[in-house]
């Protein structure tokens, strides 16, 4: 019901002469939920604010595969790099998918874990959202045979000298002669450059790894060419 003008100064002038914990107790008792409301959109908009003030733009993203960094190796695959291509550490970064686990002969303990990897590591090369990998032997045999490598024999100066190959299945029956439907198991590959051996890069080497890594470029990186620009600071920071 619409209030006279009349009531309302009524309420009013009633409303001023409470003591102010009867004051506060009126806001509180009628006012709450109102309150409330705004307390919680403020607390909203400032998360999203804060959000939007300090998300960094992702320059370059790089899995680790198999592998394990120390802190210092990490810090010159990410912030050392920013800073050596004239990037601002703090609105930009190298973004990192760290403890990835790829393997086919993942034993029971370590098949969920090498399942969800696996499906990380897909999830973020279909949604073109990898670059890099950094990875061991086992890893690198596995991006290479399913294709997910790009070839990289056009790298510049003596990145070539470090160039690795590896097989590229080109063809493979094998399901169809599982169940039968094929005579033989007919598989074709090719032997295809597409990865810098790390290893014999002494950024790496000094790093104290335990197995030979490899650094391979996801062949539908939408950064090519930024990539490319990071084995050659890895190769001079070396």
């Amino acid at each position: 019901m619409k209030l006279t003008s009349q009531e309302k100064a009524a309420r009013k002038a009633a409303f001023r002469a409470l003591s102010p914990a009867k004051k506060l107790e009126h806001i509180l008792t009628y006012y709450i939920w109102y309150i409330l409301l705004g307390l919680a959109a403020l607390v909203v908009l400032g998360s999203v604010l804060q959000r939007q003030l300090t998300k960094k733009e992702t320059v370059l993203s790089v899995a680790f595969a198999n592998v394990a960094v120390g802190e210092d190796l990490e810090t010159a695959l990410t912030e050392a790099y920013l800073l050596a291509s004239d990037r601002d550490p703090r609105r930009q970064e190298v973004y990192l998918y760290r403890d990835l686990y790829l393997s086919e002969d993942a034993d029971t303990l370590n098949h969920e874990y090498a399942y969800a990897s696996r499906m990380k590591l897909m999830g973020a090369v279909q949604a073109q959202q990898l670059d890099i990998v950094l990875m061991n032997r086992e890893a690198y045999d596995l991006l290479s045979r399913q294709g997910y490598l790009l070839e990289l024999d056009a790298l510049p100066g003596k990145l070539r000298e470090n160039l690795a190959a590896n097989e590229v299945v080109l063809a493979d029956n094998g399901i169809e002669w599982r169940l039968g439907e094929a005579e033989e198991h007919e598989l074709v590959t090719e032997s295809v450059l597409n990865a810098l051996d790390a290893s014999k890069l002494p950024l790496f080497s000094a790093a104290g790894l335990s197995d030979r890594v490899y650094l391979g470029v996801i062949a539908n990186s939408q950064r090519v060419d930024e990539a490319v620009r990071y084995l050659c600071y890895l190769s001079e920071e070396s």
